[in-house]
């Protein structure tokens, strides 16, 4: 059976059937070869352009070994740490929070096996009760909930004055369904069927105009794009599947 957040907190980002997907997966977070191998292989890209933007938002030196050191993130819809760990290393104070207690506790015990203090939490956005955060980290998190505009405005509840907020998504393109449900799930085997729904994908507009619904500034949406033959993620202007958005509260 799954296990979804506390039967006392309600919301509109917990998906019960999701949920349960997940649930069957939990364990295998920390697989390079496993159900989670396309998040291993795009962590490297995503980690690299998430500390250069933090970076350049905060005027810090990307190339000191602590350059995040002092600030504040919340990975919301953490899974099983994987960004969690990477802006640890970084320097970060990391919160994660996540609606699945196996994902937490597979978290936290890595993260203890790692040498890494990170505050993981089971529970929803909705429910944290933190002072907002200098940034916050939205990522391949939005096709999975239930209601995107209301999930984005509660996440950038959690961002401070001047603080920034990163959504990454599928775009919902003929080209994103044939390569992230058909080859990623049906073809290649990389992800367990039914791990995406394409009616929850959503378009660039879409996800500009939640983010400025939600009192935050988004700057151009950016693409990330998957070569298969070097098995390398890289930042792109195609934003015609993979995609990321960059907001900031003024």
């Amino acid at each position: 059976m799954a296990q979804t957040a506390p039967n006392h907190i309600k919301s509109v980002s917990v998906d019960p059937t999701e949920m349960a997907h997940f649930a069957a997966m939990a364990e295998d977070w920390w697989n390079p070869s496993g159900k989670f191998k396309p998040l291993h292989i795009m962590n490297g890209c995503r980690t690299g352009f998430i500390k250069d933007e933090i970076c350049a938002h905060f005027m810090r030196d990307p190339d000191i070994d602590l350059p995040l050191k002092g600030l504040r993130i919340l990975d919301v819809g953490c899974g099983g740490g994987l960004l969690c760990e990477p802006m640890a290393r970084l320097g970060a104070h990391v919160t994660g929070v996540d609606a699945l207690e196996k994902n937490v506790k597979t978290a936290t015990a890595h993260a203890l096996k790692s040498g890494l203090e990170i505050d993981y939490r089971y529970g929803t956005i909705e429910a944290l009760k933190d002072k907002p955060f200098d940034v916050v980290l939205n990522m391949e998190v939005l096709e999975h909930v239930t209601a995107p505009p209301q999930f984005v405005k509660d996440c950038a509840r959690k961002v401070r004055e001047g603080g920034m907020m990163f959504c990454s998504t599928l775009n919902r393109t003929a080209k994103a369904f044939t390569m992230a449900i058909l080859g990623a799930e049906y073809v290649m085997n990389w992800l367990p069927k039914g791990t995406h729904q394409y009616a929850k994908f959503i378009k660039p507009l879409e996800l500009t105009r939640m983010l400025k619904d939600a009192n935050l500034s988004p700057e151009k949406p950016l693409g990330m794009v998957y070569n298969p033959i070097g098995q390398t993620w890289k930042i792109s202007d195609d934003t015609s599947v993979n995609y990321v958005v960059v907001a900031v509260k003024e």
